[in-house]
């Protein structure tokens, strides 16, 4: 079965990461990008590995993100970013083909303890099954 791992983030966290702290965020230090950047790198290889990596990516900051949707009358409605601070949003994923749910727990799971600085918020790791084919909906 495929499975979408996500990992979310606010703007202040990419800017924490540029060295602009916030009430919400700590500034990451070069050690702490470079140890996270390591410990991603480390997962992705060892998923390489097993066969069970399909995809992975990190995203651009929230404040580069834009949503669509539609009126009352269909025309579209565009917001662009930044975002105020607690607006989480996805900052990189997986696609994972992996032989079960434990399975993909225990991925999750080591994701999740990701380093990061000191007092960094703690996003849970959210993983979806990727449904294939219009699956229980018909």
């Amino acid at each position: 079965m495929k499975y979408l791992v996500m990992v979310q983030s606010t703007q202040a966290d990419y800017e924490a990461m540029r060295g602009r702290p916030s009430q919400h965020s700590p500034v990451w230090s070069e050690k702490d990008l470079q140890a996270m950047f390591s410990f991603m790198e480390g997962v992705n290889n060892d998923l390489a590995e097993s066969g069970e990596l399909v995809d992975a990516q990190g995203l651009v900051e929230p404040a580069k993100t834009r949503f669509v949707s539609v009126d009352a009358e269909g025309r579209p409605v565009i917001s662009d970013g930044p975002y105020g601070e607690t607006k989480e949003l996805l900052a990189g994923y997986w696609v994972l083909d992996c032989a079960s749910l434990e399975r993909v727990t225990e991925i999750a799971a080591r994701v999740a303890r990701c380093p990061v600085p000191e007092g960094t918020p703690d996003y849970p790791v959210v993983i979806r099954p990727i449904q294939d084919g219009a699956g229980d909906l018909c």
